[in-house]
């Protein structure tokens, strides 16, 4: 199965590439937004302020809910008070959790 270009797998790991806006009205994940680079990213929302952590708390929360992994299992590896950010989830097997992510093909 091909993993959504948000996506990079390491040994152990994925590295999961986002585009963050926070102080929304909602938490959400918004889908894949495809930059003028080329480069994809995890469009996510959350209702928490950018300070001191919180909105980073928030998507850690968020995604851990929606790949059925746990919280500790998440790292902001780039982009700590930035909003595009990269997580690493510690994990050997979600690309069946990150395959709900990626849109299904039109017929």
């Amino acid at each position: 199965m091909a993993l959504p270009g948000f996506v990079r797998r390491g040994d152990s790991h994925y590295d999961l590439f986002l585009r963050v806006t926070p102080n929304a009205s909602r938490n959400a994940v918004e889908g894949i937004e495809m930059r003028d680079d080329g480069q994809a990213r995890l469009r996510v929302r959350v209702t928490a302020q950018p300070e001191k952590g919180k909105a980073n708390k928030a998507v850690t929360a968020l995604l851990a809910k929606a790949l059925g992994q746990p919280k500790s299992a998440f790292t902001v590896i780039a982009g700590e008070t930035a909003r595009d950010k990269t997580l690493r989830v510690e994990a050997r097997d979600m690309e069946q959790a990150l395959a709900e992510f990626v849109p299904a093909p039109e017929s």
